[in-house]
Order: C-alpha cells, then sequence, then structure tokens
C-alpha cells in the first residue's frame, strides 16, 4: 500500500513507524492502522468538508472560538482562507473533545496526538483483539441492548456533565468493544452551554440510542431519558452519578412551532443520513 502523505510526514517526524493497513474511509475522514513502536494505533487522516450543508455548519459551528478576528471575518466571507481555517477549526473541535471527554473518563479513543491533519489515538479493539466493529454491525440479543443503551445513557451524561454534546450520535458512531461500547467521531461535538441547538442536538443523540436499541429491547421504545437528561443538567442538578428514571412529563403551555419544524427536519435529514450510511456500508 502506497503512503499517504500526511501519513509519510508522521513517518519522517518519528511520530509513527509503519502504515499497517486502511481502516475506512468515510465522507470526513479515512482511517489507517498504524505502529509506533510497540503500540498499535488508529489515525485518523481528515478530508476536505466538501459534503456538510450550510446549515449544519452553522448549527454545529455556533460560538465555537477561532484563533483571531481575522480568521472570523474570513471565516464568514467564506474567502479561501477563511474555508482552510473553518476545516482547521473543524477537525480541532473533535481533537479539543477527545481530550476532554478522555479526562472526564468517557469511554472513547484515547488520544495520542495532533499533528499536520492526523488524529493519533487509540485502536478500539474486539475480544479477539481484532479492530472492533460498529454497532450497525452487530446483531444484539435483548440483554445485550438494554445493557449497551444503559453504557451509553451513563456515557451521555457524563460528556453532558464535561460540556459537551455529541451532536451525531448514533449506532454508525459507536464502536463496540470487548468491555461494552466506546463513543467516536466527533467533529459535530458543541459545547452544551454555549449553543442554542445544544439541546436538540443531545435530545436527537438520546432518540438515536433509544431507536436502534428498541429494535432489539422493545421496552426501550417507552423511556425518555433525553429530555430527563436535559432538564436536571438546565436545572444545574445533573452529575455522572444521578440516577435516572427514563421517564418526562411535558410542560404544559403554548407549542413553539419553529422548535417542533426543527425537531422534524432534523429527524427527516437523520434519516436520509442513515440511508446513505446502508447504502455505503
Amino acid at each position: 500500500m502506497k503512503t499517504p502523505k500526511r501519513l509519510q510526514t508522521l513517518l519522517e517526524e518519528g511520530l509513527i513507524d509503519s502504515v499497517v493497513r486502511q481502516l475506512m474511509s468515510g465522507k470526513e475522514a479515512t482511517v489507517y492502522v498504524v505502529r509506533s513502536g510497540l503500540d498499535t494505533l488508529c489515525a485518523k487522516v481528515y478530508k476536505e468538508a466538501t459534503q456538510r450543508s450550510f446549515r449544519q455548519a452553522v448549527d454545529y459551528t455556533e460560538n465555537r472560538r477561532v484563533k483571531n478576528s481575522r480568521q472570523a471575518r474570513a471565516m464568514a466571507k467564506g474567502t479561501r482562507f477563511g474555508r482552510q481555517a473553518q476545516e482547521q477549526a473543524w477537525q480541532s473541535a473533535e481533537v479539543d473533545a477527545l481530550y476532554r471527554l478522555a479526562a472526564a473518563g468517557v469511554r472513547v479513543p484515547a488520544p495520542r496526538n495532533f499533528f499536520d491533519g492526523v488524529l493519533l489515538m487509540e485502536l478500539v479493539v474486539d475480544e479477539s483483539g481484532d479492530a472492533a466493529p460498529r454497532l450497525n454491525d452487530v446483531l444484539c440479543t435483548q440483554a445485550a441492548a438494554l445493557d449497551h443503551h444503559a453504557t451509553l445513557i451513563r456515557e451521555v451524561v457524563r460528556m453532558l456533565c464535561a460540556g459537551v454534546v455529541h451532536g451525531d450520535l448514533s449506532e454508525f458512531n459507536i464502536l463496540l468493544a470487548a468491555d461494552g461500547p466506546v463513543v467516536i467521531d466527533l467533529p459535530q461535538a458543541v459545547d452544551a452551554a454555549g449553543n442554542n441547538h445544544a439541546s436538540r442536538m443531545l435530545l436527537r443523540d438520546v432518540q438515536n440510542l433509544r431507536d436502534f436499541f428498541g429494535r432489539f429491547a422493545p421496552e426501550l421504545l417507552a423511556t425518555e431519558y433525553g429530555h430527563e437528561i436535559w432538564d436536571l443538567y438546565a436545572g444545574g442538578l445533573l452529575t455522572p452519578e444521578t440516577r435516572l428514571a427514563g421517564l418526562y412529563e411535558a410542560p404544559s403551555g403554548p407549542v413553539d412551532v419553529g422548535s417542533v419544524l426543527e425537531v422534524i427536519e432534523d429527524a427527516a435529514a437523520a434519516e436520509a443520513a442513515r440511508l446513505m450510511r446502508l447504502q455505503s456500508a
């Protein structure tokens, strides 16, 4: 296999010793298995973001920090420099979120380094020591579905307590390691307190988990963890040890039609993305 240019740079810098194989390729990045000393790692090589919609970019990047006002102006104008700065900010968001969540004890791949558009991190493996499969490629028993769902709800809470909402959590962005689910793919991660769309994204993340595991454990389809979690967080009552009931009673009052339409649009977009992923899998 010909060594990709960005990985060649890491070889020359001594950050990795060899490239073993390509693991997967998606719209945002190509992932490789690499060796560094005695360690087998995962190298995520980012691609240019040419397939993201403007609306998605605005929702996810709201209130993200940039280095200076010149970058902010260029990003707003859409200049070549601005597009480069926006892509760097997009990549940095995942790197920052990964380090932040790993420090908070969230089940994410342990980050090792970020250099020249390549994120080096732990290779998540299954019981046989092979690269762990995505949840989408795994058939669960009812008991396993209940157990994995409970684990991931705890991880959603732990992420939120660390101030982060994944923003695109689904069976396609979770690996099943030997010791349970591991959350991956965080370029869409948003600041829970600084992004006006954070609550909607968290509700969608939790609904995705409910819908997927509900295929194997139908009793989960009646749960309402998302609203419960966000209400506790908004009230300053959420901790990683908070015991949840999965119940929620909506407050009475006028309906926010705009919010309802946004939820419907998000659901339609998520379903379209799911179908595309299934077709490309």
